[in-house]
């Protein structure tokens, strides 16, 4: 396969996976802002808080002792690439919601990772059961690039809501537009209907 394969040239049941506007990759290409946060287990920790009945924080080694699933998912991102059949290993977020019991005025997730950065979620994405804080990828551990130690996967929408470098999951009653949706991207990201930005 070339490394873009418009979706007129793909055989029907492959086309009917790839949204409006996508191209299909079978590589895996890295988008970032900034800089690419250096990870320390001493002083890594994990935050679970906002709108629940359990606040809590985890320190690596209690983090990576929460039970694990895998999915295989289709990723879609912004930029016009859809990889198929990503298998993604990690915690799922139910047993995020398990532990910290989200109140019924939680709406939203908010996303917190490394270096200030944001993403905001309808909370209903976060609860289906192919969300999950990624650890690996295709069996492997997550590259530095890719996010690691952990990254939010929320395969329904497009990829810059699957957050690298996640430090910390709030719920909350508001939305809170994060990072790219205050400059510029929209605020949900449905892939099938092309929010990709302001105005979609």
């Amino acid at each position: 396969m070339k490394f873009f394969t418009k979706k007129s040239e793909l055989p029907a049941e492959i086309a009917a996976r790839v949204p409006p506007g996508q191209y299909l990759t079978e590589k895996w290409p890295v988008l970032h802002y900034g800089s690419v946060p250096r990870f320390d287990p001493q002083r890594w920790d994990f935050r679970v808080f906002g709108k629940v009945q359990n606040e809590i924080k985890l320190d690596w080694k209690q983090f990576q002792e929460l039970d694990e699933t895998t999915v295989t998912a289709d990723m879609h991102c912004v930029t016009t690439w859809s990889r198929l059949d990503q298998r993604w290993e990690g915690i799922p977020f139910a047993k995020i919601v398990e532990l910290a019991k989200p109140l019924p005025d939680a709406k939203f997730v908010i996303a917190h990772s490394e270096q200030g950065f944001t993403a905001n979620i309808p909370i209903e994405f976060c609860l289906r059961d192919d969300c999950l804080i990624a650890l690996r990828a295709n069996g492997e551990p997550l590259t530095a690039e890719h996010g690691y130690p952990a990254r939010l996967v929320v395969p329904r929408l497009y990829a810059w809501k699957s957050a690298k470098w996640l430090r910390g999951i709030e719920f909350s009653a508001a939305d809170k537009p994060g990072f790219w949706e205050r400059n510029g991207y929209h605020n949900r990201g449905d892939p099938w209907k092309e929010e990709r930005y302001w105005g979609d």
